[in-house]
């Protein structure tokens, strides 16, 4: 039976594709799911991906994922700045957690610099554009078998 990993999207990324493309690009979420679960197969794992605007939605998956997942990777968008929550249910997932930002936050506005996620997580891939998911689920593929 194929490992399952759960991939996490915060606010606005419903928009990927429309929303500021020459920060985000021009590919969507159905996109990116794609190549994640092409990536995935590559290990024999299988991914799920869920996306939504609402910071307790994503508190209520990271607790399913708890009963389901291996892991979880995690764009939690602007939430990563904010949301003791997210962290706090985090917290609670006993398994490997990668974080990942379609933009270097590093080289953006000074109040995106600090995540509370990355306390969190083993690993944070930022600045690659949509790529970073796929090299997260190659991450996750290592650290899973």
């Amino acid at each position: 039976m194929s490992k399952l990993i759960t991939i996490l999207n915060g606010p606005n990324l419903n928009l990927l594709g429309k929303r500021q493309p020459e920060i985000y690009g021009h590919d969507t979420l159905a996109d990116v799911e794609a190549d994640c679960s092409t990536a995935a197969a590559r290990h024999g794992l299988v991914v799920t991906m869920l996306q939504s605007n609402w910071e307790g939605q994503i508190v209520d998956w990271i607790h399913a994922a708890r009963e389901t997942s291996e892991g979880i990777i995690i764009n939690p968008g602007a939430l990563s700045h904010t949301s003791i929550a997210i962290l706090d249910a985090l917290n609670t997932f006993e398994g490997p957690v990668l974080e990942v930002h379609i933009s270097n936050i590093h080289k953006r506005e000074a109040f995106r610099h600090h995540s509370f996620v990355s306390s969190r997580a083993e690993g944070v891939i930022a600045g690659f554009g949509v790529q970073g998911y796929a090299l997260a689920v190659e991450r996750m593929g290592t650290l899973l078998t």
